[in-house]
């Protein structure tokens, strides 16, 4: 059976795929620094959109300019991955640049660094986890230096095409060589649990029913 992007989003979560990564010999595929939600309560997923940023202290002569080809060449399912290195000099991500890539097809963003313009991006609608918040605009603070290249956030590499899952409980992203074996044994393990929870609550105890299922 082949899981698609719409069954994962409605029948798994971060926490389940974590786990399908542990048990397949991948136990740092999330990062462990604060990236929560910002606009919405709902589960993200979509393949990695990488950007890479850079602080800056100068007047930059061509702003905007690598962020920009970054929204405008997303594709549908795509997620925006800006990879800042936690740094809070600006706001690099908010209401416009957020329209623009949704106008492309992509269907959220992972920022590891500030965003702005909350209220807009929560009333359209789009996906946001970020590490906090930050009014100042980005121009002469801020800018892209490359797109579609492996980037690393609190270690965790992310790379085109990768699968990322976000939700409340964290960001786990999924490489591709253990894609099909990862989404697969989190399927099982979903359908799994939902029978354990089924029999706790009926009534059996939960060591026996570990005992039983081995599922927890």
């Amino acid at each position: 059976m082949e899981i698609t992007l719409p069954m994962m989003r409605q029948e798994l979560y971060s926490a389940v795929v974590c786990d399908a990564l542990d048990a397949l010999g991948y136990p740092h595929q999330s990062p462990r620094v604060p990236l929560p939600p910002y606009t919405t309560d709902k589960l993200l997923v979509g393949r990695c959109k990488t950007t890479l940023w850079v602080t800056m202290y100068d007047v930059d002569p061509k702003p905007y300019e690598l962020e920009l080809r970054a929204v405008d060449s997303c594709r549908p399912d795509d997620v925006l991955i800006a990879a800042a290195g936690g740094s809070m000099h600006s706001g690099i991500w908010g209401e416009l640049l957020s329209t623009a890539a949704k106008n492309s097809g992509c269907v959220g963003a992972i920022v590891d660094g500030g965003i702005r313009d909350i209220a807009k991006m929560r009333a359209m609608g789009f996906p946001i986890f970020a590490r906090g918040t930050c009014v100042y605009d980005s121009q002469n603070r801020q800018r892209v230096v490359d797109l579609d290249v492996t980037v690393e956030i609190d270690g965790v590499k992310f790379a085109p095409g990768d699968l990322v899952f976000a939700d409340e409980d964290g960001v786990v992203v999924v490489p591709q060589a253990v894609e099909r074996e990862a989404i697969t044994a989190a399927w099982q393990k979903v359908h799994a649990e939902n029978i354990t929870r089924d029999a706790i609550r009926g009534g059996m105890q939960a060591t026996a029913a570990y005992e039983k299922y081995g599922i927890l």
